[in-house]
């Protein structure tokens, strides 16, 4: 992890708001890991200290005065590459900005509430600190452990804990992906890799609920295959991929020969709502042998066990190496937990997909 020369991780915070300021400079100086080394309330504040204080990541807002962030972040990006975290509101507005700044650059997101900031944002901190500790050490790829949080009875509960089923033997492939810091963009550049007569793809990415819709519509614009947010009781149909709400645990069901999306509102699984475990359990419970699994760039270790579950009922899987993961937490913990089968460069990901699901 880069850090200032006390150890800790230097940050810059550029928001217009100075409560927005304020607070995240003291949930981010309350992580004994982070110091906030400045503030700043418009980009070109934020230029003249980041020359200064050379910081090892800046928290970014979008929507300021005089230039808007994303102007900045482009700027930023050309004349000085640097870890970005977006601190975006939760509207459709701010879902779309976001996705642009993560093509432009930036490192992650976190949401920040519309309403209540002051009493709202303290729930968000341990992804904030979380996320500007993953941009520091995105250089080094270092894998940032996540937390189990166990899950309330309910649909995921009950697939976590059931036992697998056999015999489950169509010739109907369905690919499975999981991912999270990096995901947006590992997803976006599969998924327009792909014809349009791919096998069916159920996706989970750890993304806001106002940001999931947005997510969808615009990956359905730069790809083959037919792409939208799952809905409960989808048909999962060959050249079409669902991608779970980001409010929702998304599952696979079958009937008969076929398959279903299936959307659960039980507490979050590894931390995360949706949860690549939950859906990766339900695959191999599900689909089987039939299945092919993926996961992605991300932090922590979700999916990790649910891929493991997946590798013995009978599906390939194959993770995303750490040369080109953003974060190369998830897939290295379903690597140590003996869940995969092969790790691919992203570039290499979509030719194996066709290539393995075109096999009897």
């Amino acid at each position: 992890m880069k850090a200032d020369k006390t150890g800790k991780v230097s940050v810059i915070v550029v928001d217009d708001s100075a409560l927005v300021r304020q607070l995240l400079t003291e949930l981010l100086n309350a992580d004994p890991d982070i110091e906030v080394v400045a503030t700043a309330a418009d980009p070109y504040l934020a230029r003249e200290k980041i020359k200064r204080f050379n910081p090892d990541v800046i928290t970014l807002d979008i929507e300021m005065p005089r230039m808007d962030g994303l102007t900045f972040l482009r700027n930023l990006m050309r004349l000085r590459p640097m870890p970005v975290v977006m601190v975006s509101t939760l509207t459709e507005q701010g879902a779309q900005a976001t996705l642009d700044a993560l093509e432009l650059g930036a490192f992650d997101f976190v949401a920040k509430p519309k309403q209540n900031l002051a009493n709202t944002l303290v729930d968000f901190a341990d992804d904030i600190c979380a996320s500007v500790k993953a941009a520091a050490r995105s250089s080094t790829s270092s894998p940032i452990r996540d937390t189990t949080r166990v899950a309330t009875p309910g649909i995921a509960t009950q697939v976590i804990s059931r036992p697998m089923l056999t015999g489950l033997r169509t010739t109907e492939k369905i690919v499975a992906i999981g991912a999270s810091t990096g995901g947006v963009e590992a997803i976006r550049q599969v998924l327009s890799s792909l014809p349009s007569d791919a096998p069916g793809i159920v996706i989970t990415q750890h993304i806001p609920g106002a940001f999931s819709e947005a997510f969808a519509k615009r990956i359905n614009g730069l790809t083959a295959m037919e792409v939208r947010q799952a809905e409960d009781g989808a048909q999962i149909l060959p050249g079409h991929v669902y991608i779970a709400p980001g409010d929702r645990h998304l599952l696979v069901r079958r009937s008969g020969a076929r398959y279903y999306c299936q959307l659960d509102d039980g507490a979050p699984v590894f931390r995360h709502k949706p949860s690549v475990d939950v859906l990766f359990r339900s695959v191999a419970e599900q689909v089987g042998a039939n299945a092919i699994g993926v996961m992605l760039t991300g932090m922590g270790e979700d999916g990790a066990q649910g891929m493991l579950r997946m590798k013995h009922a009978g599906a390939v899987n194959l993770a995303q190496d750490e040369r080109t993961s953003v974060v190369w937490g998830m897939p290295s913990a379903a690597i140590k937990a003996g869940a995969v089968d092969e790790v691919y460069p992203l570039s290499e990901i979509a030719s194996y997909l066709m290539a393995h699901s075109r096999q009897n």
